[in-house]
């Protein structure tokens, strides 16, 4: 007998629980209709046109970086040559070189130095195979040996 009455409780306590389960939806569907309402919707049109606003707004670069660009570009403007960015990385080499010197324990920024290393040597390769000419002139430029 007592697990008829087991069952008979706990079907009453299922239908209690039916009958406030489905007044919990209601309140959930209303509250997210709320939040819904308050969010702004964002288009594919309306994130293209926040991204063009955040890359408009890129500081210059420093000075040292730019006296190092107009040394090695090779024409006006130039930024993104193979040899303006194995000048860029040979400073920033040199800055993290200096800086191992003096902090020897700072492993982290040995991993970087590397990652950068072998970025610039990458690059080199590159521009040893397109022109062998530009390779030498960088190289000797720079203080550089292969």
């Amino acid at each position: 007998m007592a697990t008829k009455t087991a069952k008979k409780t706990t079907e009453k306590s299922a239908s209690a629980k039916a009958t406030v389960d489905k007044k919990a939806p209601a309140k959930k569907t209303e509250a997210k209709k709320a939040e819904k309402a308050e969010k702004p919707v964002k288009t594919p049109k309306a994130a293209k046109v926040a991204k063009v606003e955040d890359s408009a707004v890129t500081p210059p670069p420093s000075e040292e970086k730019q006296e190092v660009i107009e040394q090695y570009q090779m024409k006006q403007g130039d930024t993104g040559s193979p040899e303006v960015q194995v000048a860029l990385l040979t400073k920033r080499i040199e800055k993290l070189v200096s800086h191992l010197k003096t902090n020897p324990a700072d492993n982290h920024s040995r991993r970087g130095l590397l990652g950068i290393v072998s970025k610039r040597r990458r690059l080199l390769n590159y521009l040893e195979k397109k022109d062998t000419k530009r390779f030498k002139a960088i190289g000797t430029k720079l203080g550089l040996s292969k």
